[in-house]
């Protein structure tokens, strides 16, 4: 992690945070931060953004995120609305009725179209984006981080965010572990036309009953089809992307046909590993999104996860660099999120091992779609795999502390609608509390005839309830907790 050069020589430039890598985290994280005034750069080994298509899939908890910074809208141009169920394990189950959320559905959207409008933001809230500059080095001290990108150029920051996914140059610099379960097998996945579209609907019905991974959708525009494909053991370590040949010669082992498939889009590999950091936070450098966990794609949580990682950590760490976080509320970054990922871990690799064609597996997965019949059973599944079962561990107090809040219709229009600057709120029925000194960093809202189960609630600007109540005094030190001290009226 040492570099002599930065030691010996003055640096050029200033910056309060340096966030290594642009994709959905980096993006989100940036724009986070200059919500808050933060002067933060990203910078992007990449020189052009990705242009394959690839589709995602945004979860309930990641669109009300969205929603509560302005950007669904712009989303919701670009994507297509799905049932929010029959993705786990690809179980086909429709979500319960009622989900806690005004946002019950699955998005289907172009990650770079994700990435596109989260950088947009940014950009526009203020943040610089660089491309073409990969972090080789740093060295961190009481004051700083002294960041080294490749091209020879120096930055200087408060701190140093790595986002730059699995393969974190960051992480790896920091000497953070990442423990976990190396791949066993890979899956093919690409978008590619297909010359035999016909066949597809009745080889698939019979190929997924032995291989539930096994998938081809479309046509996405100009006959491109979207093909996963499994594959059994793992290719050399830096093998790269397959080649069409590799897709044609697995689709014909699988299917027995290649549904003559060409003109690739994008082709790529990915394994089943299960990997978490030891840490997120290593002095005043931090890991998020994929630089701090990876996982399967089962249940399409991966982007989600990093998305959410980003939006709990850029109000805390802007309250750092801004001078007004209370001891320890960095530190709660690490202590909710690392648990979050490490249950989504527990849950791809259950997923996958309902995905095997074994005999074992196939009795567990029919056991479970019996079960998931439940409607208790159903909605746990589907609660958790869309996030909105969280509930941070933020002590003793009512249910709803620690839980997100859904997007209320208040008289003032929508709950989300006022969550735009990234502020706290205090949503008030009582009419006779105040935010007093913190009026600065946290809303104040009254509506009496809010359809809320609490006189008061205290939101973080995660969206995340931090007190319910109507007592000033514990109100006050709710507040101290989570935004610092009050400034003297």
């Amino acid at each position: 992690m040492y570099s002599p050069q930065l030691a010996a020589e003055p640096l050029l430039n200033d910056f309060d945070v340096v966030v290594a890598g642009c994709g959905p985290a980096g993006a989100v994280l940036a724009g986070e931060l200059r919500l808050h005034g933060v002067r933060v750069v990203v910078v992007e080994k990449e020189t052009e953004p990705v242009s394959f298509v690839r589709l995602v899939g945004l979860h309930v908890r990641s669109l009300e995120l969205m929603a509560m910074r302005g950007l669904l809208d712009r989303l919701l141009e670009h994507g297509r609305r799905r049932p929010a169920g029959g993705f786990f394990a690809a179980i086909n189950k429709p979500a319960p009725v009622g989900l806690d959320t005004a946002h019950a559905y699955l998005l289907g959207i172009s990650q770079p179209v994700v990435v596109q409008v989260l950088e947009e933001h940014a950009v526009e809230v203020g943040a610089e984006v660089r491309r073409g500059c990969a972090v080789v080095g740093f060295e961190q001290d009481d004051d700083g981080v002294s960041v080294e990108l490749a091209d020879g150029e120096r930055l200087r920051a408060r701190y140093l965010v790595g986002c730059d996914g699995a393969r974190s140059t960051v992480r790896k610099l920091l000497g953070v572990g990442f423990p976990g379960v190396a791949s066993r097998n890979e899956t093919l996945m690409g978008e590619l036309e297909v010359g035999a579209a016909e066949e597809i609907a009745g080889k698939m019905a019979e190929v997924r009953e032995t291989y539930r991974t096994f998938n081809i959708a479309g046509p996405y525009g100009g006959g491109v089809y979207r093909v996963v494909v499994p594959t059994w053991g793992v290719s050399e370590e830096g093998a790269g992307p397959p080649s069409l040949e590799d897709f044609r010669r697995q689709l014909k082992v699988i299917a027995g046909t290649d549904f003559g498939v060409h003109s690739p889009r994008w082709l790529s590999r990915f394994g089943d590993a299960t990997r978490l950091a030891e840490r997120y936070r290593d002095g005043r450098v931090l890991l998020a999104g994929d630089a701090a966990h990876i996982h399967p794609p089962t249940g399409g949580q991966g982007l989600n996860l990093g998305v959410q990682d980003a939006f709990n950590l850029g109000w805390k760490l802007a309250a750092q660099v801004r001078g007004w976080a209370p001891e320890g509320l960095l530190d709660t970054y690490e202590a909710e999120r690392h648990p979050v990922a490490a249950d989504v871990l527990d849950n791809t690799r259950a997923q996958m091992e309902l995905l095997s064609p074994e005999p074992g597996p196939q009795a567990v997965r029919r056991l479970l779609t019996e079960l998931m019949d439940f409607d208790e059973v159903n909605r746990y599944l589907i609660e958790k795999i869309t996030a909105i079962d969280i509930r941070y561990d933020l002590g003793e107090g009512p249910e709803l502390v620690g839980r997100r809040l859904r997007d209320l219709d208040l008289k003032q229009g929508r709950l989300y609608d006022q969550l735009h600057s990234g502020r706290g709120l205090l949503l008030d029925r009582t009419e006779r509390l105040t935010v007093g000194g913190w009026s600065d960093r946290v809303d104040h809202l009254t509506d009496p005839a809010a359809p809320l189960d609490a006189p008061c609630v205290l939101l973080r600007p995660d969206g995340h309830v931090a007190w319910v109540g109507d007592n000033q005094q514990n109100l006050d030190a709710h507040l101290a907790r989570w935004f610092g001290k009050g400034r003297q009226e």
